[in-house]
């Protein structure tokens, strides 16, 4: 257990160290990022030990893995990010336990996602996660909306019950015109973060940039970086 800390406090020290190094080469203070730690795949007891050193901010994205997850660790002060692809049979229980999906990319998730946490009394923040390589298809084959849809779902979740709009996500393209160009992907995401902020001043979060591309998020300017690989290792049966 306390090897396995150690290990984690190192690869904590080196993405830090990443983030604020992004941060001083594209001007920015190293408080306008932070820090997501995806724990998927990796037991509670990872998600304790990165507790104690001091992260607060952890994501999953499947629910039948955070949902036990984030029940053993209800007692820790941590923020639950859903990044995953969300079904509609799933909303009930993720929206018992997210503090922010980031994955919201349609109006019946948003319509499941509001019924469900006025039910729970609770308020949840909703990330669009716009598909760059959608073309002209609905939907990009990572999930995510077309940026076409954008300002209807932002609408949407601006006046559901329960919900708050936090602002945008996307995950790097593997298709079209952005596969390979993660820095020119994120600025057209921040191009479409400043239309959103001018009808809905407070949905600033941009939620851009993985382990292997955080750099070119930041530089973009993200305001949110989702790494898991390089903090917890490569995931069990990947390698």
């Amino acid at each position: 257990m306390t090897d396995r800390k150690g290990q984690l406090a190192a690869n904590l020290a080196k993405v830090e160290d990443r983030i604020a190094s992004a941060c001083a080469a594209a001007g920015r203070r190293r408080d306008e990022v932070t820090l997501v730690v995806v724990t998927k795949t990796y037991p509670a007891s990872d998600v304790r030990m990165l507790a104690e050193l001091g992260v607060r901010q952890v994501a999953e994205n499947r629910d039948q893995d955070a949902a036990p997850k984030a029940a053993q660790c209800a007692d820790l002060p941590l923020t639950w990010h859903f990044v995953g692809q969300l079904q509609t049979n799933k909303v009930r229980s993720v929206v018992s336990y997210s503090d922010v999906v980031q994955s919201v990319d349609r109006l019946k998730l948003v319509e499941a996602m509001s019924r469900q946490a006025e039910a729970a009394g609770r308020e949840v923040g909703c990330l669009i996660q716009v598909a760059l390589d959608a073309h002209e298809r609905e939907r990009g084959a990572r999930g995510g909306v077309a940026p076409g849809g954008i300002e209807e779902l932002a609408a949407s979740i601006a006046d559901a019950p329960g919900l708050w709009l936090g602002g945008l996500m996307t995950v790097a393209p593997l298709t079209g015109p952005y596969a390979g160009r993660e820095r020119a992907a994120f600025e057209r995401l921040m191009e479409f973060s400043t239309a959103l902020r001018s009808a809905h001043p407070a949905a600033n979060m941009v939620s851009a940039g993985m382990s292997a591309d955080l750099e070119h998020a930041v530089a973009a300017g993200a305001t949110h970086v989702r790494v898991g690989t390089a903090v917890l290792g490569v995931r069990p049966g990947t390698g």
